[in-house]
């Protein structure tokens, strides 16, 4: 950081270097740009710096907010959570203001100005999925994103673990934007939602296996703390772990108690994730 408390590409670069990332290094990347101070050179500075130091970089790069639709009026799946249009009228408006999805489309605003920026600046794959796509760049790109199906959205994650060496990488978040805690959840039967997103003209699609909340994951962190490596850039905490430590830690947690790392509230979707368990458990 200079003397002015400015962060710069290079120090970012440093700090990555002292978590151990190198050119071997694969990571899922969650960052806030704000988390850091000021930047110099703002979101495309820090894609810099990781792109620069990993050898591959991934992010997630969903488009829902474009792309995303209500229910269509009574289709109910059980332990869904999800909202219905109430007449078709409104479902036929709600498609035609939605888009299909291109790989084109900016990211969604909600998950920051980074994954944005490494979309507009870097020769990237893109996954296809019409509302959780991920975004690769780097020497593992292709493979991680060709892992993604409509019907397995968090595939990346799972080709990211199988590198061997896999990383999350977190940039000033915590472990709500953690989505691998979210795949180890759907390993065990919970976090299993149907979505819906417009397809084309007049067209719409039901997506499966799309994942829950998260509101309640940062209650991981004494698990994970022994696996993770943790730095300061800037005014950011930035803190690597590997996907596999993620994978069984949770994996661990939900194994010894169904509604571990969920809210009580009967009004959120985590009362459904937690049905979706406990009927896996039944059946299994």
């Amino acid at each position: 950081m200079t003397d002015t408390g400015v962060v710069t590409e290079a120090d970012i670069a440093e700090g990555l270097a002292g978590l151990g990332l190198d050119s071997g290094s694969a990571v899922l990347v969650h960052a806030s740009l704000r988390s850091l101070g000021w930047v110099d050179g703002g979101a495309d500075a820090i894609c810099r710096a990781l792109v620069g130091t990993c050898g591959t970089v991934m992010m997630v790069g969903g488009s829902w907010d474009l792309t995303g639709l209500p229910a269509p009026p009574g289709l109910v799946r059980p332990h869904n959570a999800y909202y219905n249009a109430e007449t078709w009228a409104a479902f036929d408006e709600a498609v035609g203001k939605a888009v299909p999805f291109t790989p084109d489309l900016p990211v969604d605003g909600w998950l920051g100005r980074i994954p944005e920026a490494l979309r507009v600046g870097f020769e990237h794959e893109r996954g296809t999925h019409p509302l959780f796509s991920f975004l690769a760049v780097g020497a593992h790109a292709r493979e991680l994103i060709e892992a993604q199906r409509l019907d397995w959205p968090l595939g990346p994650i799972e080709a990211l673990a199988e590198l061997g060496g896999g990383h999350v990488l977190l940039l000033g978040v915590g472990h709500t934007s953690n989505t691998t805690i979210h795949l180890a959840e759907q390993h065990l039967g919970r976090s299993l939602f149907y979505r819906y997103a417009k397809a084309g003209p007049g067209a719409w699609m039901e997506l499966s296996n799309v994942s829950g909340e998260s509101h309640r994951f940062d209650e991981i962190e004494p698990e994970l703390r022994p696996h993770t490596r943790e730095v300061r850039i800037g005014n950011c905490r930035a803190r690597l772990i590997a996907v596999e430590d993620i994978l069984a830690c949770t994996t661990r947690l939900i194994a010894a108690d169904p509604a571990a790392l969920l809210c009580d509230d009967e009004s959120c979707r985590c009362g459904a994730a937690l049905q979706q368990r406990l009927a896996a458990v039944h059946s299994s």
